[in-house]
């Protein structure tokens, strides 16, 4: 299995809201906004993009747009104990095609050991962490599902194992319940569909 490490997202939705606003890095400007990415199921994935300031004029609020770039991770610190905090990274902005998509690809190493468990409809799942590398000694740290036979097979990964996988990226609401009551958030996770031999690019 090639070990070559790849970070691949190509998405296709409707832009929702207004960009605001995210960071100044090395005196360039990144803006946040959300793209709505609607599922076979008819539900939809909501998914946070950064985007450089170059590419703002590309973004528009109920238009669709297709983006390419990579899905990175950084630890909020802010409050009480760290958070991962997920988002696609835009490279690049291109007139859409008319059809939703939603795809990523990933290699990169098992920073965690697997937990398998089944659902109370006996389902098989599995959680994993996968380790992307990128420039200046950095890496983004991505949480991934599988389901059915797929859990199964991450299940026998070991920490330190070079995995390549194709996927779409998805948001989850859930309740977490805190001091002052239950509250609903949203986290976001790469879906497993398909482990690989090699990384291709995404494409829908």
């Amino acid at each position: 299995m090639t070990t070559a490490k790849t970070n691949d997202v190509l998405l296709e939705g409707t832009v929702s809201g207004q960009p605001e606003f995210s960071h100044e890095n090395h005196g360039a400007r990144f803006y946040r906004f959300f793209l709505e990415i609607p599922r076979l199921s008819g539900q939809a994935d909501l998914l946070p993009v950064l985007v450089p300031e170059a590419l703002l004029s590309q973004i528009e609020d109920g238009h669709a747009l297709r983006i390419r770039g990579q899905l990175r991770s950084f630890n909020n610190r802010t409050g009480v104990g760290n958070r991962l905090v997920l988002s696609v990274y835009a490279t690049e902005a291109e007139p859409p095609t008319g059809q939703p998509c939603n795809r990523i690809v990933l290699s990169g190493a098992l920073c965690k050991s697997p937990i398998f468990r089944k659902t109370p409809l006996g389902r098989s799942i599995c959680d994993l962490m996968l380790a992307v590398p990128r420039r200046y000694g950095r890496a983004d740290y991505l949480p991934v599902i599988a389901w059915g036979q797929l859990a199964l097979r991450a299940s026998r990964l070991q920490v330190g194992d070079q995995m390549v996988l194709e996927g779409r990226v998805q948001s989850r609401l859930y309740h977490k319940v805190t001091e002052a009551g239950t509250q609903e958030r949203t986290a976001y996770e790469v879906s497993m569909m398909h482990l690989l031999e090699e990384a291709p690019p995404p494409e829908c």
